[in-house]
């Protein structure tokens, strides 16, 4: 497994991250996967407080208890549940993140996090109150670093200007090609990592019939998903090609995916030792599927 630094810290994280997400096996079933990735080397797991009501973060923290100085741990804050249940709201106040983080740790069976994200964002956010949350966490050391999951330019700029996040989670494939429209060059520039989620388009890329994607048609999405089995040829997989393709470009620290059975590791995990897409292979890869650009958020 090939690993490399997350943005402007001292930690080393896997090319392949695990979406901790996908979980939605039963407990035995849940350790074999993750006890899998550990020994094919990915040591990034991603979950967030949002997930099934923070029941994910309960099963990350069983999971990986007895491996917890093996791995790089990461959650998300931001949506605190309304008390009836009944769905959330957008929070990114400095009073309930630092209420927040207390749970998280609780369910984590932690007591520090390594990459506490703000899981989302807006313009209209009290920015510097959010960052001073982060920092203090940080000073208090229930935190080591911090970044934000964003898809939003004018948020991401704003955080990259006034705070010291270390990354920056993104959709991004081949049938989502936003963030090269200025994103990943201005994390690159900055030394901000990117983590990218979606890299298969919900596995569009690989074996799902074509559908309406973004401002794709159907049509459109199978014509792109041909062509990565045309690249992928006899060696590899589609899934391999796909996430090649995210990782191609220097501001990608590591593809977090989402993993739901024991295959699909070992194919998907394949991909960050298989070598670089060749010059010719990006080209045919980048004219199959255009651009994207955002019409919100610039």
């Amino acid at each position: 497994m090939q690993y490399s630094k997350l943005g402007k810290s001292d930690l080393k994280i896997s090319k392949i991250g695990f979406g901790c997400m996908s979980l939605k096996g039963t407990a035995a079933e849940n350790e074999i996967i993750v006890n899998k990735a550990l020994e094919l080397g990915i040591n990034y797991f991603d979950t967030a407080d949002l997930y099934e009501n923070g029941e994910n973060e309960i099963k990350v923290g069983k999971l990986l208890k007895s491996n917890r100085h093996q791995i790089v741990l990461a959650t998300k804050v931001g949506n605190q549940a309304r008390p009836d249940g009944c769905g959330c709201d957008w929070n990114p106040s400095k009073a309930y993140i630092l209420s927040a983080v207390e749970n998280s740790l609780k369910r984590l069976q932690t007591d520090h996090i390594d990459l506490y994200q703000l899981h989302g964002g807006t313009k209209e956010d009290p920015i510097d109150e959010t960052i001073e949350a982060f920092e203090k966490l940080k000073e208090q050391g229930k935190i080591r670093y911090y970044g934000i999951s964003s898809i939003r330019p004018n948020v991401i700029r704003e955080y990259v200007k006034r705070s010291s996040i270390v990354s920056v989670m993104m959709q991004y494939s081949l049938l989502d090609r936003r963030p090269e429209e200025e994103c990943l060059d201005l994390l690159k520039e900055h030394h901000i990592s990117v983590l990218t989620r979606g890299s298969v388009a919900q596995g569009l890329l690989v074996d799902k019939p074509g559908r309406p994607y973004l401002t794709w048609s159907p049509a459109a999405v199978s014509a792109a998903a041909e062509i990565v089995h045309q690249v992928t040829g006899k060696s590899g997989s589609a899934a391999q090609t796909a996430i090649r393709f995210v990782l191609h470009h220097d501001a990608v620290s590591s593809a977090v995916v989402g993993i739901r059975t024991l295959a699909q590791l070992e194919d998907i995990t394949a991909s960050a030792d298989a070598e670089e897409l060749s010059a010719q292979e990006m080209d045919v890869l980048t004219h199959a599927a255009y651009p994207q650009f955002y019409s919100d958020h610039r």
